[in-house]
């Protein structure tokens, strides 16, 4: 068994070239920058469940904090703070303004209207809570998301609906903004 000196590893270290400290050196600052440099990415989510007892359905939004009030910051002369706001019915209805712009659903070949319940932080993200009241049986929902494209041309929505038990899903990237699902 040989056992390691101290003067032969600085040996070693010695007969390695300039060149290949250069090149090993490089491949650490690399390595070091891709795991401190964040690739971003700009997704969010619509979440669409039937409610067969009341007759409606239930809207969930979720958006990253960040994205949303820098784009709510664009809209308004309000100061804006989802996560701790001073006024929470002031931004509800910011929040509110905003989705109702943006989200479009169509049930059944007919436009519905999006009632606002409010919203809730999860980590670094929002969840906003909408409902369509009256739908009896959806056999079609068509989804127009625009949510965030103003701001942030590689944003994605991805978009979910549940009825009756049976889950579909698809996503839309910025500039396309429809989806279809047929139950």
């Amino acid at each position: 068994m040989r056992v390691l000196k101290i003067e032969n590893i600085a040996t070693s270290l010695k007969s390695i070239t300039p060149a290949a400290k250069y090149l090993f050196l490089g491949l650490v600052l690399i390595l070091v920058s891709s795991f401190l440099l964040k690739h971003p990415f700009y997704i969010s989510v619509v979440d669409i469940k039937q409610d067969v007892k009341q007759h409606s359905l239930n809207i969930s939004v979720k958006l990253f904090t960040n994205d949303i009030e820098n784009a709510l910051k664009k809209t308004t002369t309000k100061s804006i703070d989802l996560l701790n706001p001073k006024n929470k019915a002031d931004m509800e209805t910011e929040l509110m303004n905003y989705i109702k712009k943006r989200l479009t659903i169509i049930v059944n070949n007919k436009a519905t209207t999006l009632d606002f319940i409010g919203y809730e932080r999860e980590e670094d993200a929002i969840w906003a809570y909408l409902e369509i009241k009256k739908i009896n049986q959806p056999k079609d929902i068509k989804v127009d998301t625009k949510l965030l494209y103003d701001d942030l041309p590689q944003q994605t929505n991805i978009v979910h609906a549940e009825v009756n038990g049976i889950k579909k899903s698809s996503k839309v990237i910025n500039p396309d903004s429809k989806v279809e699902f047929s139950f």
